[in-house]
């Protein structure tokens, strides 16, 4: 009798690994519209979670995002080739047909992990919502103001962090992700949702894959890791840490990550943070100045810039123009899709929308 109860399990286990995560990702496009109901499993259970695995993965020095998912890709492909040599040996189809649906059945776990250990919180209310932060037009010249204030203040910084004999950033990144921790005490005064306990942020071994894929860091729900590219020009590293510790707090969206980030670096007593974020924060005023009048920002630029700020600048342009590929288009043009299908309807371009945050934010302060 036993036996037989065991027969019939395992004949209803693999239906089963399939369809309970479809059950799952089901059930959360079908809650997804309650903002209440999101909002409640992302602060009541999804965070606490989170930033308990934090904790508990803050005692290993390395990624452990970076090698489960190493193991877990290994994994697959050794799985997939083993089930293509048995149907060549044995010519059994059927029995391949079950390796890959037990294949997908991992691959689509993990989607419904990423529904409920991420995605929901692309479907509360946003960071700037919670703090009661607004946005209002404005003018070319309010832009131009803002860019001359944070290039006037990154150019003031930038000969006081560390430098080689050419002049080029040489701040010892490890130190950076040791006082990165430190960061957000000052603007979790100003904005209380951000004052949680904080992890360090981790650097990714195989950070250059990162940047072929045109990433400078990545959050990983499933560890609560914030993961830094340490391949990219260092000179950014300290304000993409605070980017990545955004997520951490529960800041989804990439616009409000990227604010979140400047602020909390040019807000701490931090010479080196403070001048990663105002040269991140110029990155993205820029971008959003050249566009609307090139004149302007080439004659800010000539005005404000000195050797030092120059060399970064120049470091970071040579860097990621150096990587420009196909690789990097398609990976941007699927990270757009996954956005844009996540209630995000600037897609990736949210990275440059930060800048009605930060006319916003700093405006009045200048």
């Amino acid at each position: 009798m036993e036996v037989k109860v065991l027969t019939e399990l395992k004949k209803w286990r693999l239906p089963c690994a399939v369809l309970v995560p479809l059950l799952l990702v089901g059930l959360f496009h079908l809650l997804k519209g309650c903002q209440a109901f999101m909002t409640g499993w992302v602060f009541g259970i999804m965070a606490p979670v989170e930033q308990f695995f934090g904790k508990v993965w803050s005692i290993f020095p390395f990624s452990a995002a970076e090698i489960l998912t190493a193991l877990f890709l290994l994994g697959c492909f050794v799985w997939l080739i083993r089930a293509i040599l048995l149907v060549w040996r044995q010519k059994d189809a059927l029995r391949f047909l079950r390796r890959l649906l037990a294949l997908a059945a991992a691959w689509i776990w993990l989607w419904a992990g990423l529904c409920w250990l991420w995605n929901a919180a692309y479907y509360i209310p946003s960071f700037a919502q919670r703090e009661g932060l607004k946005t209002e037009p404005y003018s070319v010249e309010e832009l131009a103001s803002l860019t001359e204030y944070f290039a006037r203040q990154a150019a003031a910084l930038a000969p006081q962090v560390p430098r080689d004999e050419e002049g080029h950033f040489a701040e010892k990144l490890s130190d950076c992700f040791d006082r990165g921790t430190g960061i957000y005490q000052s603007i979790a005064r100003e904005f209380p949702s951000l004052g949680v306990q904080a992890v360090k942020a981790k650097p990714l071994l195989f950070s250059r894959v990162q940047s072929i894929l045109g990433f400078t860091g990545v959050y990983f729900p499933f560890t609560g890791e914030a993961n830094v590219n340490v391949d990219a020009p260092a000179c950014l590293v300290p304000a993409t840490i605070g980017h990545e510790m955004a997520h951490q707090r529960m800041v989804s969206s990439e616009l409000e990550a990227n604010f979140v980030g400047i602020a909390a670096c040019t807000s701490c007593g931090d010479t080196t943070f403070q001048y990663s974020g105002y040269l991140t924060g110029l990155i993205h005023l820029c971008n959003a100045l050249y566009s609307a009048s090139p004149d302007t920002w080439y004659d800010i630029a000539k005005r404000t810039f000195t050797l030092e700020l120059a060399i970064d600048w120049n470091d970071n342009n040579d860097y990621w123009d150096s990587l420009e590929s196909p690789v990097e288009d398609t990976a941007g043009a699927m990270y757009d899709s996954f956005l844009k299908g996540n209630h995000q309807e600037l897609g990736i371009r949210s990275y440059g929308a930060c800048v009605d945050l930060l006319v916003s934010y700093y405006g009045p302060k200048m």
